[in-house]
This record gives structure tokens, sequence and C-alpha cells, in this order.
């Protein structure tokens, strides 16, 4: 049997930790003197302590690795299984915001400013054949991107030729980043039983140059264009057409993307 302090330099914890451990009920010690109240610990728990930790490294809470220690082995792989998920989806957005920081950080070294001048106008979009696949997705890049894949995917099954660019339409009366029913469209040449047509209509627009995950700005500079023309309002869903996507272009700043809102004139 080891004290407490011992226990600790053989575990390189602190004591005041494996306190805390005890007091929640997460490791408490082989033995408590019932006179002095002190802990003792043995050799034995070293595998769940090992455990506790490793749990740590992988973003559990103390609250839900005291659950995870009840599982059964193949119970806990599941838990992990589904935690590397999470882990790798907020690896990705610490990515993504990794490289807007160092994008912008390369501004400020340039004296470039970090507000975007856009050029907004409203006008007839023309009538349009296309192919669609809809979806609940969550409203990231990663995600935008493998359902533009799966689209053209199916519509090159279907036999179907591009004749324009791919769109996303967002079918909710709200934006919800986490998930969003969206449809991907695609502009064919061909007739088919899959596709549709959709008419002409006037729209406010505003081209975005740069990242996906920047594309919010050119959505406020449109709301502030139309706080300041009255005249027009808002009939229908966002729609985003992206003229230079991934596969025709060597770098995100390349990416250009059409922002469109359809209207009616007052």
């Amino acid at each position: 049997m080891f004290t407490i302090g011992e226990f600790s330099k053989f575990c390189c914890i602190s004591a005041r930790m494996l306190r805390h451990y005890d007091r929640i009920g997460l490791l408490h010690p082989a033995a408590t003197d019932e006179q002095n109240g002190y802990r003792y610990y043995d050799s034995s728990q070293i595998p769940t302590f090992q455990r506790i930790e490793k749990l740590k490294r992988y973003g559990f809470s103390l609250a839900e690795i005291k659950r995870l220690l009840t599982l059964t082995e193949a119970e806990l792989n599941i838990q992990i299984l589904l935690q590397y998920e999470r882990v790798k989806e907020q690896a990705a957005s610490l990515t993504e915001t990794l490289t807007c920081m160092e994008r912008d950080i390369s501004h400020f070294k340039e004296g470039i400013t970090m507000n975007r001048n856009y050029h907004v106008i409203v006008m007839n979009t023309p009538e349009q054949r296309v192919f669609s696949v809809k979806r609940t997705i969550a409203v990231k890049a990663q995600d935008i991107h493998g359902l533009i894949s799966d689209l053209m995917t199916q519509a090159k099954e279907r036999g179907l030729h591009r004749a324009g660019p791919c769109q996303l339409v967002y079918m909710g009366n709200e934006f919800n980043e986490d998930r969003m029913e969206v449809e991907a469209q695609l502009q064919v040449a061909e007739a088919h039983p899959d596709t549709k047509l959709l008419p002409e209509s006037l729209c406010v627009t505003a081209i975005h140059q740069g990242p996906l995950e920047e594309v919010h700005i050119g959505y406020q500079a449109i709301c502030q264009y139309l706080d300041q023309h009255p005249e027009y309002q808002l009939t229908g869903i966002s729609i985003e057409r992206y003229l230079k996507d991934e596969n025709t272009v060597s770098s995100a700043e390349e990416l250009e993307t059409a922002i469109l809102f359809p209207v009616e004139k007052a």
C-alpha cells in the first residue's frame, strides 16, 4: 500500500487531484484510515488511473469518464469511436479558423484592410434546367463540397451533362449552422424525369471572392443594400451559385460565389 503522496509520485499527478477524484467517486483509495483519514492506494489501481487519464486526453469530461468506467470494453470502444468523430470535426473547424487567421495576419502585414467591398446589384436571372439533390447538412465547407460531389456523381449516372454552375438553395426559414435543409442544383443541358425548370426571376446579388467560410460577409452586404433600398422586398430563399468552385481553382482565394436573393419591386 502507498500513501497518497507516494501514489501521486508514481502516477505523476497531484495529491490534490487524487483527492478530487475520490470526492467525485471517480477513483477511491484502496483503503482509508478511519482514525486520521489518510488515504492509501495500491498498484492494482494503476490500470484504472491510466484509463481515466487516457479518456481525459480524448476530451471526455470527468463526469462522462465516471459513466464510461462502468461500461463493458465493447461499449467503451463505441463511445471512443464516437468521440473520435467529434474530435475530428473540431480539428477540421480549428484548421479552418487557423487558415482564416493566417490569411488575415498576412493581410495585416501587407496593409490590406479586413473590410471587403461588394458591388450589390439587382438583376434578372435566366430560366434554368437543373438536376437537384435535397439533403439536411451542417453548413460547413467540407459538407457542402461532399454534397456537390454527390450531386455531380448522380447527374453523371443519369447521363446528364453540365451546362452551367452548381448552386446551393437554402430551404429553411432561418439559418442553422448545424442542421440546415438545402438543395444542391446543377444546371444541365438535357430534359430528364429527374430535372426541373427554374423560371426567370429578379434577384439582388453580390459576388463573393474567397473561401466559403467568409461568404457570410457577402450576405451582410446584401442586407445593407436592401435596408437602403426599401423598394425591393424579399420573395424567396437564398441561393449560393458557385461560379468558380474547388475543381476549377488552385486556392480558396480564387473561389467565386454569387449570392442571390429573389426579390420583387414594391
